[in-house]
């Protein structure tokens, strides 16, 4: 289970690019990179980190379900995610 700091942190990080999406946008439009540079860092979406929804765990992420591999493993093991099962055979 990750920190609740890094997960509100990633939050932040997330709203702030959310915030300066469209300046950013324009900024790279124009090949303004000199406006770009005075941007905060975490106004750039490489700063945000992929994290699971339950645990938050930042490894081992599948972005389709948007949880990590141990998650995503005892949801389907306990029939929580629709149509995938264990393999066997």
């Amino acid at each position: 289970m990750a920190k609740s700091a890094w997960k509100e942190r990633n939050k932040k990080k997330q709203r702030t690019v959310e915030k300066y999406a469209e300046l950013r946008s324009e900024l790279r439009a124009k090949r303004d990179y000199a406006g770009l540079a005075k941007l905060p860092r975490n106004a750039s979406p490489t700063r945000v980190v992929n994290r699971c929804k339950l645990t938050g765990r930042r490894h081992g992420y599948f972005r389709k379900f948007g949880v990590s591999r141990l998650t995503f493993r005892e949801m389907a093991l306990h029939g929580l995610i629709p149509g995938i099962t264990k393999a066997s055979w």
